[in-house]
């Protein structure tokens, strides 16, 4: 029977994550989107939701506990009653599908509109809305067989898992001799449709003990299977998006509760005129730099238009290449002076003009935040150290504190574990924007209040997507003594950790090495240059 609490939190969960992403993209969204960008928008909102639901979807399958053996039928007490592989295997379709088909669909389709109208030919609503949706299409048919390709050939050629098992064994003699002497039990019957209970069973005796004492250990042996289609994509989205989490998850694990707590030290504040009048002066200068800046790469990339050089696409020529590079890292470097200028001017408006408008809680918040986020990133940090990495571990840590809450009342034992898996999101997210700042490898997206496209929307979303499974599959694994029971722990923690060819990652803990060590050198950094 399923158990009615889980049902309620199952839509209140849902509903909370749909009025979250609504109100995040009305209060985000350009005024240019308002009554435009109607299947972008579709996309985003579901697209949180879905992010939302796959990480929440792991304290809820703790909550369950299905994987109990007790929960095929002689102990249902302990169990939720909710079938999770149906769920998980939802997700494992449906992350792919926004990811590779959707997000990109309304991506080109959205920036198909904005070319089409800027090139004024948006006269005629019907020949506007055919051009856009079929140069939307034709892009996402060449994205969808390269896509389907790829995801073909590994299926059918990564899909074995080798699930290492100890194989012990008795002899056939000293069986014998054990039910000559006795061992063997008489139950009880029960009769037809009665209710079998724990206390049916007889209790170990001597007997026993001493045929498993006697059994021969042959070792470890490997039980070949082939994983389903969606276990399998969801090993290689993990393993596809676990090179973005190691890498922007270390950062913003470190980043998110400075960042957090700077937000409150360089809160506005009321400047004196000298204060005024340079930092006023400061900003005009560097608004004049960066306008020279813009006009400076206007001529140049117009006369290398007139001279007939093209430095976009990829080339055989390694000069062009590197031009190409060039003038690639000088536009994102200007596009995010531009990005930290505008940032400075809204903080500075902030301290004169709109200063009697500037709700003074909002630093606080921050400054409490950060104070959460640098307690919670301390755990992460511990736990890993002490749990994750040992074999055997040094000592539960987290998932000890996960149970004691659960003797109180169990939602705060799972309201826990959902805070700290979806702090890791937060990271993800932070950890982008930060690493993107501060090192120029690719534009930025940040999401600004009022001021965000649907561009921007999708590449977070797909972002946040892209991270979602690796989260689930560390969280699975950071606290696998609280989630014994869950079905994610037998889905990740058995089919795909033995996954040929990903395996090594999984076994050999290589992405969370990547991961603590981008913490660690982060943490340096930040200290040197916060």
């Amino acid at each position: 029977m399923v158990d009615v609490f889980l049902v309620i939190a199952i839509i209140v969960a849902f509903a909370i994550l749909l009025i979250g992403a609504v109100y995040l993209l009305v209060y985000y969204q350009h005024p240019d989107d308002h009554n435009d960008a109607y299947i972008p928008k579709f996309v985003v909102i579901f697209g949180f939701v879905l992010a939302g639901w796959t990480v929440l979807l792991f304290p809820l399958d703790v909550a369950n506990n299905e994987g109990y053996a007790g929960c095929d039928g002689y102990d249902t007490a302990f169990c939720g009653g909710l079938n999770m592989e149906a769920l998980w295997e939802a997700i494992f379709w449906l992350i792919p599908i926004w990811i590779f088909v959707l997000i990109p669909f309304s991506t080109f389709y959205y920036e198909a509109d904005d070319g089409t109208l800027m090139m004024g030919t948006a006269y005629g609503a019907n020949h506007v809305k055919k051009s856009r949706m079929a140069e939307a299409c034709c892009y996402q048919l060449f994205v969808f067989i390269i896509v389907g390709l790829i995801f073909v050939v590994t299926y059918l050629t990564l899909s074995d898992t080798k699930i290492p098992v100890e194989d012990y064994t008795q002899s056939s003699v000293r069986v014998n001799a054990l039910i000559a002497g006795g061992t063997y039990y008489n139950y009880p019957d029960l009769g037809v449709n009665a209710t079998f209970s724990l206390d049916a069973l007889e209790n170990m005796g001597s007997n026993d003990q001493n045929y498993y004492s006697q059994v021969t250990d042959n070792g470890s042996q490997d039980i070949v299977l082939q994983v389903g289609v969606g276990t399998f994509y969801a090993g290689l989205m993990a393993w596809l998006g676990w090179w973005l989490f190691a890498l922007f998850g270390g950062v913003g694990l470190a980043a998110l509760p400075l960042d957090l707590i700077l937000a409150f030290v360089h809160r506005p504040k009321h400047m004196d005129p000298v204060e005024f009048s340079e930092a006023q002066l400061s900003l005009r200068e560097r608004v004049n730099e960066l306008v020279d800046i813009g006009e400076l790469i206007k001529i140049e990339r117009d006369q290398k238009a007139n001279a007939g050089i093209v430095t976009s696409g990829w080339s055989l020529d390694s000069d062009k290449r590197k031009a190409a590079r060039d003038e690639r890292q000088a536009i994102l470097g200007f596009k995010q002076a531009v990005f930290l200028l505008e940032k400075d001017v809204e903080d500075f408006q902030a301290m004169s003009i709109n200063y009697e408008n500037y709700n003074p809680l909002i630093p606080f918040i921050s400054l409490i935040l950060g104070i959460c986020s640098c307690i919670i990133s301390l755990f992460w940090f511990i736990h890993i150290c002490i749990y994750v990495y040992p074999d055997p571990p040094l000592a539960p840590f987290l998932n000890n504190y996960f149970e004691w809450f659960d003797q109180w009342f169990p939602l705060f034992g799972v309201l826990s574990v959902a805070i700290f898996v979806t702090y890791l999101l937060f990271c993800a997210v932070k950890g982008c924007f930060k690493f993107g700042v501060r090192f120029m490898f690719f534009q930025i997206h940040p999401m600004k209040i009022g001021k965000t496209y649907m561009s921007s929307f999708m590449f977070n979303i797909a972002l946040v997507l892209l991270c979602a499974l690796p989260v689930v599959q560390f969280s699975q694994e950071a606290f696998s003594d609280y989630a014994a029971f869950s079905e994610i722990r037998q889905i990740f923690g058995v089919q795909i950790q033995y996954l040929q060819f990903f395996n090594f990652f999984w076994t050999k803990q290589i992405f969370i090495y990547i991961f603590m060590a981008i913490t660690v050198l982060t943490s340096i950094y930040l200290a040197c240059r916060p």
